[in-house]
């Protein structure tokens, strides 16, 4: 098929070359003219496991090309992907500005028959709304082209979205009319050879599923992470916990990892707009509000925790922090609670040395410059050099090289031989051994 894909981010990049990578011909379209230099020679915008070769090999193969102009990429397109950024309004609320405009320029732009399929993440009702802007510019025309609009949410996971668009759990279609159903069940079709996985649906359905299977997500967090702190005023350890109520498998053990909250560019900003939706249909989402506060108030914890280690004298200190990126195997820091953290440290008068595998230029461009030309805030290349001279060492990410650190060699560094564990990663009686003071999540504190 001759496929076009509409945003060269996250989800764009990603299904335009795992698309290409089934013999597609894909057109990855951006306006960022930079961004699409960059893609030509081989550059991503983004990190992501496994990305970087499919991209190469494919562009090179001439099965998947970037272009800034959607009328070059609309010549014989059968399936038009929007893919394009969605940013939170200050009430919450998803800025469809981006998708329209797509929807506007497909319009005045298609030559043939075609599906139209809304991949970034949209209300309800969406849908609607980019059929009217694609027949709106049709009709401009004098032109009456057949077309489709179908949703077709994404459910990659960063850090492992090549796996899981080549190897999908689920592939769920939400359209109006049997021959859209055919050309995504024929599009789908070499990703799920083994078993079928494509579920149909109505396009509103679709739209919905998409946020209710991340505020679902986001619900098992908060509820651990409020759980934990529960442990923690009952003296029991929260991994216990995890491990007696993940053995139900009406529960399982996904998402029911305490932890100093979650991020990214998804759960923050799905339980957002999802609340928002609630609003405008005047219901009072009760349970969201709720996972919202709790999220915001658990990105606060670490800091809590030292700041009542040291009696809330956190000035002239220095801190050492692991793990920038809201997740291992990315470098996004959108909504990341080491943000949280950091800005809180440094107003507070402390310094911090940060290191991550790689994140360390997103965190550059994270913070202000002043606080690196002064020497408040530092990204250092290793993960060791980081814990030098520091009064505490902060887990924020679960890389895996943080999860069996040389405690010797960190006891050494340290000036305070204390850990507080964002992640729930290490053995209290084994860092007591090491002769560490430890915080945790839902933990009992040990003191060495």
């Amino acid at each position: 098929m001759n496929i076009t894909v509409v945003g060269s981010g996250y989800v764009g990049l990603v299904t335009g070359a795992c698309i290409a990578e089934m013999g597609n011909t894909v057109y990855c379209v951006d306006v960022d003219k930079s961004k699409i230099e960059n893609l030509k020679q081989g550059i991503l915008p983004i990190y992501e496991p496994g990305l970087e070769e499919i991209v190469t090999e494919n562009h090179s193969s001439g099965r998947l090309l970037f272009t800034t102009s959607l009328s070059e990429a609309a010549e014989q397109c059968e399936v038009y992907f929007i893919a394009v950024g969605t940013p939170p309004g200050e009430d919450g609320s998803a800025d469809l500005r981006y998708v329209l405009e797509v929807a506007r320029q497909i319009g005045d732009t298609m030559t043939g028959p075609a599906i139209v399929v809304n991949k970034s993440t949209v209300p309800v009702g969406t849908a609607d709304l980019v059929r009217a802007a694609v027949t709106e510019r049709l009709e401009a025309r004098g032109s009456d082209i057949a077309f489709s609009v179908v949703s077709n949410p994404e459910f990659l996971k960063e850090g492992a979205a090549v796996d899981d668009f080549m190897h999908p759990d689920r592939i769920v279609i939400g359209a109006d009319n049997e021959h859209a159903r055919q050309v995504m069940s024929a599009l789908y079709a070499p990703f799920i050879r083994n078993r079928p996985r494509t579920m149909f649906m109505g396009i509103r359905d679709a739209e919905m599923t998409k946020y209710a299977a991340n505020a679902m997500l986001a619900t098992k967090i908060s509820f651990m992470n409020e759980i934990a702190s529960l442990c923690e005023r009952l003296d029991v350890d929260v991994e216990n916990v995890r491990l007696g109520i993940g053995s139900d498998e009406r529960i399982g053990y996904h998402f029911i990892y305490a932890g100093c909250g979650y991020g990214g560019s998804c759960f923050p900003k799905d339980v957002k707009a999802l609340i928002n939706i609630a609003h405008q249909n005047d219901f009072e989402p009760k349970l969201l509000q709720a996972v919202e506060s709790r999220n915001d108030q658990q990105k606060h914890s670490l800091f809590n925790k030292i700041s009542a280690h040291f009696n809330g004298d956190l000035k002239g200190r220095t801190f050492a922090v692991w793990g920038l990126a809201f997740k291992p195997g990315t470098d996004d820091m959108r909504e990341a609670p080491s943000v949280v953290l950091i800005n809180s440290l440094i107003n507070a008068g402390a310094k911090v040395r940060a290191f991550d595998p790689v994140a360390r230029e997103t965190a550059r461009r994270e913070f202000p410059e002043s606080w690196f030309a002064d020497g408040r805030l530092q990204i250092v290349e290793g993960q060791y050099e980081a814990a030098i001279d520091a009064d505490a060492l902060f887990l924020v990410t679960e890389w895996k090289p943080f999860r069996r650190p040389d405690f010797r060699a960190l006891k050494r560094l340290l000036n305070t031989p204390l850990i507080i564990d964002g992640r729930n990663q290490y053995d209290r009686e084994q860092v007591k051994l090491e002769g560490f003071s430890y915080y945790g999540i839902g933990r009992q504190p040990v003191h060495a």
